[in-house]
C-alpha cells in the first residue's frame, strides 16, 4: 500500500486539530509542524507495514483481514499511549 494521499493526510491534520480544540488540550506545535508529523507517521507505516504485519502471530496474521489487522493496532495505539497518557 502507498502512503496516504495528500487530500487523506489533511484530513487526519483537521481531525487532530479538531479533537484537541474540541478537548481543549493544547497543541504546542505549529500547524505546518504537525502536518510535518502527519506525513512522517504515514511514510513510517508506510514503510514498516511488513514489519507490524509480521509481528502479529499466526494464526491472526493469516486469518484477519487488513482493515482488522489495522484497527486492532489502533487499539492497541490507543490503549498504550492515549488513554495511558
Amino acid at each position: 500500500m502507498a502512503v496516504l494521499p495528500d487530500a487523506d493526510r489533511m484530513e487526519v491534520w483537521a481531525q487532530m486539530m479538531r479533537e484537541t480544540s474540541r478537548s481543549g488540550e493544547p497543541l504546542a506545535v505549529l500547524k505546518a509542524d504537525l502536518r510535518a508529523a502527519v506525513n512522517a507517521l504515514d511514510g513510517f507505516l508506510n514503510t514498516n507495514a511488513a514489519a507490524i504485519n509480521s509481528a502479529i502471530p499466526l494464526p491472526a496474521r493469516t486469518a484477519l483481514t487488513t482493515p482488522q489487522k489495522a484497527r486492532l493496532l489502533m487499539f492497541v495505539i490507543e490503549q498504550r499511549y492515549v488513554k495511558g497518557a
